[in-house]
């Protein structure tokens, strides 16, 4: 795998963003796919294969907690653009037994729980839409938070046997800005409100300035790495790092 890793990222060394992901969906035609939560680094990354027509499938996850205002950017989306955005559900009967024995927001009350809430509404219809696929499109950026610092901008995902392509990996958060303002890209007016990091609604407030980018994500948890379990970064891809 490190071998198709390293030959890949040749390949993708030095091109723009709308050509890397031209030259993944020719080399893993129907098998690259793009998850998108509607934040704007998706949004950004959205309007790059919306407006070059790239062969890209395009998913989210709803989970049943997200803000109505990311509902709204998705409608505006898909109206704006004509995309098919498929949506994957967590399965019904688990999220009923997880609510009935523990609440409706048991996630407050233990790491463990948040992480099985987690687990139920995210992880595993995640790895329904990547079944079948060879190439995973993030939005993630090094920026994000310190677990990312040392993410290459293509990767082994052991976990879901996937490649994973961070194309934003290393723009910064204003950059990010400025390319959704300049072409005009909808997104979620809770970005206006001081949410950089948008979830599910229970579990995301605002950053406080000075405030780390995921201090908004589980805020009562006193871990400096929180993750929902989506993205586990390897130490095995230290070796193909860009």
């Amino acid at each position: 795998m490190s071998v198709l890793l390293s030959e890949l990222l040749n390949e993708l060394k030095g091109k723009e963003i709308a050509e890397q992901l031209q030259i993944l969906a020719s080399r893993f035609p129907g098998e690259v796919v793009f998850s998108t939560s509607f934040g704007l680094e998706d949004q950004a990354i959205t309007f790059f294969i919306a407006s070059n027509k790239l062969p890209v499938k395009v998913f989210t996850l709803d989970t049943g907690r997200i803000f109505p205002e990311t509902y709204t950017t998705w409608s505006r989306t898909v109206e704006k653009y004509g995309l098919t955005i498929m949506a994957y559900y967590p399965d019904s009967f688990a999220v009923q037994e997880f609510v009935t024995e523990k609440g409706p927001n048991s996630f407050y009350e233990s790491v463990d729980n948040r992480k099985q809430c987690c687990h139920i509404r995210k992880v595993e219809p995640l790895q329904r839409a990547l079944k079948g696929n060879k190439i995973w499109i993030t939005g993630i950026r090094a920026e994000q938070s310190s677990n990312r610092q040392d993410m290459p901008m293509l990767e082994w995902d052991e976990v879901n046997q996937i490649i994973k392509f961070h194309p934003l990996l290393n723009w910064t958060w204003g950059q990010v800005k400025q390319y959704v303002s300049r072409n005009d890209v909808p997104y979620n007016p809770l970005h206006d409100k001081g949410f950089v990091s948008i979830g599910c609604a229970p579990c995301t407030r605002a950053v406080k300035p000075g405030e780390d980018f995921r201090a908004g994500r589980w805020w009562w948890e006193d871990s400096s790495k929180k993750e929902c379990g989506l993205h586990i970064h390897e130490n095995i891809n230290e070796e193909i790092k860009q």
